[in-house]
């Protein structure tokens, strides 16, 4: 280890009087501050040895390299000696903040040591230069304050005598950094950076904190119990935020927001030590939720990319324990797969399986994944959009080369060229699998060369292949989202802007169009109907098999309260997914509705789940085919036959004609458990019942036309008035 020397300056009276006047001076970057006034450490204070020795080491592989002809700083090859490890996550995250800090501002810390005289020299070698400007930018950042060392720190030699070092000469690097500002015209550092970066302080200092609830542990309501007791307000929006506040996310139903100041607090809260809140960005919440609204009770997720554990955990809050599973891909270390299916155990999460292989090399056929219809892509991307990269890095990426692109507040066009290579390249792998019915894609990037180029290539790409059916865009469905929130154009794309208030987002969804030879069956309806919250609270038990031309006698329900409201509740929902407006998305993905969204369009006709107050015998009920679709009611029907008129002058009762009756496909084994099979007649009649003044049994006669029309209500005693001439 090379002794570094000192040469201090002459005269102690310009020492004194130069430091007086640079505690005036405003040096340090003050909204880099205000994120570290959110840690444990004091802004001026400085850090341990071994959290500069880490910085250090990230800075030497992250820095910007310039051309050999203009190379005037040189920096060593290879980690620095003695580099201990990362201790704990608030250790990593200080290491990363003060490499990125120091990574802004390279060319102003090395124009410092140039201009100053104190580099190069003899006295330090090569390899310690990435130390010299991470514990550099710290000093100025202290406006040259001592810094105060803890007592239970273990001295590293290096860093000791590069302090030393740096501090002998504290006089002149503080004067070349007042020409510094002086050419600039800059009031204090900050004021070097490109608007953009600054910008992006700027929002990262105000952005707030996004947290969701874990509702295997705790339902919402016990959360904001819980919150109240703890001296928590509930405020309308972000704008309202003042003291220890919090309001509800206006896209996701299970995020929280609360100020950013409150980090420190909330961690110490039992809720997130019990893992009932968590925080994460909002852009996985959003994303997860995309998946959520695609899925039937019992299908399986499969996420591209492990990312971040907190997504996984997520996901799998949102999906049905029992028969759902969340499969993750690259999970290659065992010791990091026995601390997430810890983690994952605390959180009560049962149904995450992780896999070894990287998600491009996973095949389509393996038999572990041929339930999964739902691909949830969370590529690598540039993270340009997001305010707060080191969050980003940490909890996503775990890639500190993407901060290099961060601090320049731009992407070279061949890095950005690679990423969309490698984007396609996994969104065209995830189009293949046959099974699946849609890819939800998602990045926190502001290029379009990352989203929307990407997903049309890989749709231009017809990746899915001749045989299975084309994939197309629907917009994402989010439980709060308002329509305007998605892009108003045919592509369908939802976009987060980076603001005060949240990172960039852009989600895309592709789903399969439906094969119109599919039939629609009751279990995906019903299913579906489940997974967006309609019958919550109620068990979906399955039917019974009927046995071949063997008839069961139709027994009342014993609660018809409780009957009423499950009809209630799966008539609210495909009265939803009967509007055009969500049609074209929804039934590629479910196979609920068909065909018939050209009927219900051209008759708007509601459907009604009602059913009689009395069984009717085989006899008594018309013909109908089996695959028939709705464009009414049997209830409605049936009004319209008793309520009939009496011929004015015939007693003959005549033969009834059949008439069809369209039926929702999901009604037939549930609400007609007789389960008529007959083919209908490709005749449709709609008949009057024609009465006679003295009161006896008329006739039916067939309307002229064949449009639906509908007969008057009558009263009740009107109703019980006529007697049904067909018993």
């Amino acid at each position: 280890m090379p002794v570094l020397r000192s040469s201090l300056m002459s005269s102690n009276d310009n020492i004194a009087s130069n430091v007086s006047s640079i505690h005036k001076m405003t040096f340090s970057n003050e909204t880099f501050a205000s994120e570290k006034s959110s840690t444990s450490l004091t802004e001026k204070n400085g850090y341990q040895d071994s959290i500069y020795l880490n910085a250090a080491n990230i800075f030497q592989g992250i820095h910007n390299e310039k051309p050999q002809d203009k190379i005037l700083v040189k920096y060593g090859n290879g980690p620095l000696p003695t580099l201990p490890d990362f201790k704990d996550e608030q250790f990593q995250r200080l290491s990363y903040e003060l490499a990125f800090s120091a990574l802004k501002y390279q060319d102003v810390l090395e124009n410092i040591l140039l201009d100053s005289g104190i580099y190069p020299t003899q006295s330090m070698s090569d390899q310690l230069t990435s130390l010299v400007v991470v514990m550099l930018y710290d000093l100025q950042d202290r406006k040259f304050e001592a810094r105060c060392n803890t007592d239970d720190e273990n001295p590293i030699a290096e860093v000791q005598e590069v302090e030393h070092y740096l501090c002998s000469f504290k006089t002149k690097l503080a004067a070349a950094l007042a020409r510094c500002r002086i050419k600039h015209d800059a009031l204090s550092i900050e004021n070097i950076l490109p608007e953009m970066i600054r910008k992006q302080e700027q929002r990262a200092s105000s952005l707030p904190l996004y947290a969701w609830v874990n509702t295997l542990k705790a339902s919402l309501e016990e959360v904001h119990s819980s919150l109240q007791k703890e001296g928590f307000t509930e405020v309308q929006s972000v704008s309202q935020f003042g003291g220890d506040s919090y309001c509800l996310d206006m896209h996701c139903e299970d995020v929280l927001i609360f100020p950013s100041f409150l980090k420190e607090k909330l961690l110490t809260l039992e809720l997130f030590t019990n893992y009932k809140l968590l925080l994460q960005d909002k852009s996985r919440s959003l994303a997860v939720h995309s998946v959520k609204a695609l899925l039937n009770m019992d299908d399986d997720i499969l996420v591209a990319h492990m990312g971040s554990w907190l997504t996984l955990a997520h996901m799998s809050v949102l999906t049905n324990q029992e028969t759902s599973k969340v499969f993750v891909c690259g999970v290659k270390s065992v010791a990091k797969e026995a601390e997430l299916k810890d983690l994952f155990t605390q959180m009560e999460c049962r149904n995450i399986e992780l896999l070894r292989e990287d998600f491009t090399n996973v095949e389509s056929t393996d038999h572990k994944l041929q339930k999964v219809k739902v691909i949830l892509l969370l590529p690598r991307c540039s993270g340009l959009g997001v305010s707060n990269p080191i969050e980003f890095i940490l909890k996503e990426h775990e890639d500190a080369e993407l901060l290099r692109d961060l601090s320049q507040g731009s992407v070279a066009e061949d890095k950005l060229h690679t990423l969309a290579q490698q984007q396609l390249k996994e969104l065209t792998h995830a189009m293949q699998f046959s099974k699946v019915q849609a890819v939800v894609y998602c990045t926190c990037s502001v290029y379009p060369e990352e989203n929307e180029t990407v997903v049309n290539k890989a749709l231009a790409s017809g990746a899915e292949g001749t045989k299975a059916q084309p994939y197309k865009l629907c917009p994402p469905v989010l439980p709060l989202c308002c329509k305007s929130e998605i892009c108003t154009s045919a592509d369908n794309f939802f976009k987060l802007e980076p603001s005060d208030i949240s990172n960039s987002c852009f989600i895309a969804v592709l789903a399969r169009e439906r094969d119109p030879s599919e039939s629609v069956s009751v279990k995906d309806v019903l299913a579906r109907a489940a997974a967006k919250g309609l019958l919550e609270g109620i068990d979906l038990v399955k039917p019974a098999k009927r046995e071949k031309k063997k008839k069961h006698k139709v027994t009342q329900p014993k609660n018809a309260t409780k009957e009423a409201v499950i009809q209630s509740r799966i008539q609210e929902f495909l009265e939803r997914e009967m509007k055009p407006s969500t049609i074209d998305s929804d039934s590629s993905v479910s196979n609920i509705i068909g065909s018939s969204s050209q009927i219900v369009n051209q008759t708007n006709i509601s459907v009604s789940l009602k059913k009689t107050s009395k069984p009717l015998s085989n006899s008594s009920l018309p013909v109908m085919s089996k695959n028939t679709l709705a464009t009414s009611s049997m209830q409605k029907v049936f009004e319209r036959q008793r309520n009939v008129r009496k011929p004015k002058s015939d007693d003959r009762v005549m033969v009834l004609k059949p008439v069809e009756i369209v039926l929702p496909p999901v009604m037939m084994p549930y609400f007609n458990p007789q389960g008529n099979k007959s083919q209908i007649s490709s005749n449709h009649y709609y008949y009057h019942w024609v009465g006679t003044k003295s009161g006896t049994y008329g006739t039916l006669s067939p309307s002229p036309s064949k449009k639906l029309i509908k007969s008057k209500e009558t009263t009740p005693s009107s109703t019980t008035k006529h007697a049904r001439p067909w018993f």
